[in-house]
């Protein structure tokens, strides 16, 4: 780690001047958490497990393995650790030597159950606790760029606001605390499935003889126009529209929903023509229509493609 220039006054979180943060975890995301804020000119303590996770700090920022020590030093804590164990671990320390007022933002992506647990524990100490989705991907964390989706209450995430500002580039309040892993973990959903049609679609071209890169650069091309997998996601709830709703927007949607039935429809004929199997393409044309709010919220619909086009 190269010496860091400081580009940025320290961040103010409370009444002292330039009071520490704490970051619990040097893995990607805590790394790059860590980093950006010692660049603001914070005074920062880093914790961790691994000696050799100290190396890129050496210099730049305090070092402990301890998490009671981190918390007694600091006013601000930052969990970036793996899974629900080791949260509630390191969140043991923390508690024990916080002083009142203390912030937790827990990164880690675990149980809902676990965050919302940990804040009701933390509140008889006066210690508040906040849920901190995080998306973007290492390359995000290393350019201090991260999307965080927050959940907890919205004064102590103001006061806070100068220590997200170092390492986020859009910070989004989701709700109460559970809310921002629940939105990170829907986010996920969105990708992960993504990946599965993205799987797929790269099966058909692929059995069909065409070139992947070139399917690759059209569909990235397409997204950049089109808004990708967030193209539906305007409305305020996944429902069926109404009465109430605008006619023709209800009409365009249902266009929609049969240009894509139609679509799908001829892509799984294909699948057929050249044995291919495509099981969440045919399941996404069986909810075409819930997918574009014109259709039931029942029982779960069965792909109805019969292999014969």
């Amino acid at each position: 780690m190269q010496p860091l220039e400081t580009e940025f006054a320290p961040v103010q979180i409370g009444d002292g001047p330039g009071a520490a943060v704490g970051v619990i975890g040097l893995g990607i995301i805590g790394g790059g958490v860590a980093r950006h804020l010692v660049a603001r000119g914070n005074r920062v303590v880093v914790c961790d497990s691994r000696p050799e996770a100290f190396e890129p700090f050496v210099g730049h920022a305090e070092t402990t393995q301890d998490p009671a020590a981190l918390a007694s030093a600091c006013e601000v804590v930052v969990i970036a650790v793996v899974n629900d164990e080791q949260v509630r671990q390191v969140m043991r320390g923390v508690l024990s030597n916080a002083a009142p007022g203390t912030v937790v933002i827990v990164l880690s992506t675990v149980l809902v159950e676990t965050v919302v647990e940990l804040a009701e524990v933390a509140r008889r100490t006066h210690v508040t606790v906040l849920d901190c989705g995080v998306s973007g991907g290492p390359a995000a964390a290393a350019q201090g760029q991260l999307v965080c989706m927050i959940g907890g209450d919205s004064g102590a995430i103001e006061r806070i606001a100068p220590v997200l500002d170092a390492w986020s580039s859009e910070i989004i309040h989701t709700g109460p605390v559970g809310s921002g892993l629940a939105a990170k973990l829907a986010r996920n959903v969105v990708q992960y499935g993504a990946w599965l049609a993205a799987y797929e679609g790269q099966t058909l071209a692929e059995a069909y003889g065409v070139d992947l890169a070139k399917l690759g650069q059209a569909i990235r091309a397409a997204d950049a126009l089109s808004g990708g997998t967030a193209a539906l996601m305007f409305r305020d709830t996944v429902a069926p529209f109404g009465d109430g709703d605008d006619p023709k927007l209800v009409e365009a949607m249902r266009a929609g929903a049969g240009l894509a039935h139609k679509d799908l429809r001829i892509a799984l004929a294909l699948a057929d023509a050249i044995g291919v199997d495509l099981p969440m393409a045919a399941l996404t044309e069986a909810r075409c229509d819930r997918i574009f709010g014109v259709g039931s919220t029942g029982a779960a619909d069965e792909p109805t493609h019969d292999g014969e086009g």
